[in-house]
């Protein structure tokens, strides 16, 4: 053979199937671009040298192969789509006289092509947008921007070594696939139909089960730490469901439509029913990937979007005050009057320093300790927890922060009264259903009143655990009894603590100016003995922590969307493009016998809507049941704001269904051409 010939061969091939290879190699070419820039950020010069960037780094690392092994699985699975719709042509080139080996060149040479193609390509507008990306991450992060245009070895590298064997192993596997076909089997295989599968109720109570436990799971979870724990199983349970419900349930429904005599036997309904029924299993899979990413794409963008939205609420969460600060006592006198007078001192000597203004100050002693709350009754004996505490006990862990009803009634500008063994109850992040409460091996105490609002202290709203605020009225004589308890390392269990925040009416810089010499005083203070530790925050000091964090899982979460949206559309194009080629000899036979082409269009248009509002609506159903678990999730991140996290979801749900509905509209335009060029 003269040579080029099995070069044109493929050149031919290629550009005459270009509507299934097209969108195919534009799928590769945003692949490696998304994987190019999450590959490249980490190395950003200025991310290297904005202070706490290391937890963005790992974001983009970990987003980094996120989109690398879905590359993988997405392209394997276009990639049998193109072999299949290939098969023809290749069985006809068989039949002329070519073997297996020969067929396989030609295959060789459009894998060059394609993966030359997409890794050129996906490199230089991964290059080329790379600034872009940089510059809406600053944005984002509210930072300073730099204009000068870098390319990253290392993101290069990382690249060529993760696609290069994505694209052989889809080589070899297309060569095994004609390999192991025999020439009939080639040439029928694009047009041959799949026998409806057996035993649907075997695979439809299954997976109603399955999505049943995965929902109640969603619904039924209290603590941000159970949603945690739970998260990934219910995920995955809901992704089994789909897939077998859609498969089970594509049979179901073009058997139902076939008994309903008043419903199939219509013109517009006939054909497209009967077109559906001999490939339903490779339907109900193809549906049940665009409602799977689909979900994922709400999920996602809902939580980023109402973080990076929400970001101001959380700050103003974790920091209430402009400045807080925590001093660890060591002994129940230490929270006297007379020695706390010389803290407060301190505290107001460094703000009139700085010659800032004092607008709202709160402060009270507490104490704090950890334990197991079990009906009522928390455990705090090192050798009990030691022997109780597992996984799923976990979500039984609470905060307790005990004070007195002076100091509650104090900061809270409330007048509420107890008697003795009476206690008021706060709680965050978990309900109290008990009417006492016991500490360890302590009396129990009556709860007059569950407080619905508490100015709870920044640092409480940090840990992951459930927070209680306990008010007694008489502070000492109640706590007194918890000093002699330890932990497992026999320290003490029981902390004491006074709580200090201020709101200054100064700016950034004022602000920053008090934090730091409040800290160098009480640190001073700390060395003399009079206090066992402390903590000064400042909101504006770690106003940055918060924008790193929030917008990159805001940025991070968008390049995710954007390729599970790749996914959906690709899958819903070729959906509609190969069934509109299985199709088009059944509606040209129809066109012969009296079939208009407005009638075509009808039983096209019957055919689409039958399938097309089933991965939407489940979509939307998994998002409803998944925003409970969402809303804790989101809670840990310190979002509270749930009226934000709802209008965002529906917001996005919206914005998605439109989408959706316009892809549906022009891939359905594509059927109709496919399906009418006979005719």
């Amino acid at each position: 053979m003269k040579k080029g010939f099995y070069p044109r061969l493929a050149h031919t091939g290629i550009v005459k199937n270009r509507r299934f290879y097209l969108p195919y190699v534009i799928t590769c070419i945003s692949m490696i671009m998304m994987f190019y820039i999450l590959a490249a950020l980490p190395y950003c010069p200025l991310l290297m040298k904005m202070r706490g960037g290391e937890p963005l780094k790992t974001i983009f690392s970990l987003g980094k192969w996120v989109v690398g092994i879905f590359s993988f699985v997405f392209l394997f699975y276009t990639n049998s789509f193109l072999i299949r719709r290939r098969s023809r042509e290749f069985g006809l080139y068989n039949i002329l006289g070519m073997d297996k080996s020969n067929i396989g060149k030609i295959i060789a040479f459009e894998s060059l092509m394609i993966g030359s193609i997409g890794l050129m390509a996906g490199l230089v507008f991964g290059i080329a947008l790379y600034k872009l990306a940089e510059l809406g991450l600053m944005n984002v992060l509210h930072e300073k921007i730099d204009y000068t245009l870098t390319v990253s070895p290392e993101a290069l590298l990382n690249t060529l070594l993760v696609f290069i064997p994505i694209f052989l192993i889809l080589h070899f596997r297309s060569l095994w696939l004609v390999h192991q076909a025999r020439p009939l089997e080639l040439f029928y295989n694009s047009s041959m139909g799949e026998r409806p599968p057996k035993a649907n109720w075997l695979i439809a109570i299954p997976g109603v089960i399955i999505l049943s436990v995965a929902y109640y799971i969603a619904v039924s979870i209290e603590s941000p730490l159970s949603a945690l724990n739970m998260f990934f199983v219910a995920v995955v349970m809901v992704i089994v469901a789909t897939y077998m419900l859609f498969t089970a349930g594509s049979v179901t429904l073009c058997r139902l439509l076939q008994k309903n005599k008043a419903y199939y036997y219509k013109k517009n309904h006939f054909v497209s029913v009967a077109s559906m029924v001999y490939r339903m299993k490779r339907n109900g899979v193809g549906l049940a990937s665009i409602c799977i990413l689909s979900t994922m794409v709400l999920v996602i963008l809902s939580s980023v979007m109402s973080l990076y939205l929400g970001e101001e609420d959380s700050i103003r969460l974790r920091f209430p005050y402009d400045i807080s600060m925590n001093v660890q006592m060591e002994k129940m006198s230490d929270l006297r009057e007379e020695n706390i007078t010389r803290f407060r001192r301190e505290a107001e000597e460094a703000a009139a320093g700085e010659r800032a203004q004092t607008e709202d100050v709160s402060e009270y002693c507490c104490a704090t300790l950890t334990g197991l709350m079990k009906d009522g009754e928390m455990v705090t004996d090192a050798k009990t927890l030691s022997s109780e505490i597992h996984v799923t006990s976990m979500e039984e862990i609470v905060v307790i922060y005990i004070l007195s009803l002076e100091d509650y009634n104090r900061t809270q500008g409330g007048n509420k009264t107890l008697d003795e063994h009476e206690a008021m109850i706060y709680c965050s992040r978990m309900e109290y259903e008990n009417d006492e409460i016991q500490i360890a091996n302590t009396e129990k105490y009556k709860i007059k009143e569950v407080l619905d609002e508490f100015d709870e202290k920044g640092f409480s709203t940090a840990t992951i655990f459930p927070t209680f605020y306990l008010v007694v009225n008489d502070f000492e004589r109640y706590v007194e009894p918890m000093i002699s308890l330890k932990s497992y390392n026999g320290e003490p269990v029981l902390g004491l603590e006074w709580f200090y925040g201020i709101n200054l009416g100064g700016g950034e810089e004022e602000e920053k100016a008090v934090s730091g010499r409040l800290k160098k005083t009480i640190k001073k203070m700390e060395q003399e003995g009079k206090c066992r530790s402390f903590a000064v925050e400042s909101r504006e000091e770690h106003r940055k922590s918060f924008y790193e964090l929030y917008g990159g899982l805001f940025f991070i979460g968008v390049m995710m969307s954007l390729v599970f949206l790749f996914g959906t559309m690709l899958i819903i194009y070729y959906k509609q493009v190969s069934e509109g080629y299985e199709d088009q000899s059944r509606f040209t036979v129809m066109q012969k016998v009296g079939m208009t082409k407005r009638d075509i269009r009808k039983s096209i248009n019957s055919q689409v809507l039958t399938v097309f509002f089933a991965p939407l609506l489940f979509a939307g159903l998994h998002l409803c049941f998944a925003f409970p678990l969402l809303w804790k999730l989101l809670q840990m991140l310190n979002l509270y704001n749930r009226n934000l996290i709802t209008l965002v979801t529906l917001g996005t749900f919206c914005v998605f269904a439109l989408f959706y509905s316009v892809v549906y509209h022009v891939t359905s335009r594509g059927y109709y051409a496919i399906v009418s060029s006979d005719m």
